[in-house]
């Protein structure tokens, strides 16, 4: 099932789809990474969510080293089926800065403002 879902999608040139996780209960947006075909596939068929890390050239399965694992609830793709919408239940802290979500930066006219502290472990 998930090869016909992929087929449905449409990847950038280097093969890759956007992909927005959101908090399911809560609708607060988490992160922003990159998934390819393979990525999608394993998180369909597991259940948990794993990226494709840009840096690393591999598959970057959420919470493998931190714990802090996103389990997936539901996928969706936008009208134009080029960005992926994760809505996950997520464990800990979603940014690597151990904040609840990577969006902290707020710009307040020509400032930028940090909006949420790191959570305490």
């Amino acid at each position: 099932m998930s090869e016909k879902i992929i087929e449905a999608l449409k990847f950038n040139d280097d093969g890759l789809i956007p992909a927005i996780a959101q908090q399911h209960d809560t609708g607060e947006v988490l992160m922003m990474a990159w998934m390819n075909a393979e990525s999608i596939a394993e998180t369909l068929q597991t259940g948990h969510v794993c990226y494709w890390s840009r840096s690393r050239k591999s598959l970057w399965r959420k919470g493998e080293s931190s714990g802090n694992i996103q389990k997936l609830v539901e996928m969706r793709f936008d009208c134009d089926a080029d960005t992926l919408l994760l809505m996950v239940d997520q464990s800990g802290p979603a940014c690597h800065t151990m904040r609840r979500n990577c969006f902290y930066n707020a710009v307040r006219g020509d400032n930028v403002v940090i909006i949420a502290e790191p959570e305490e472990r």
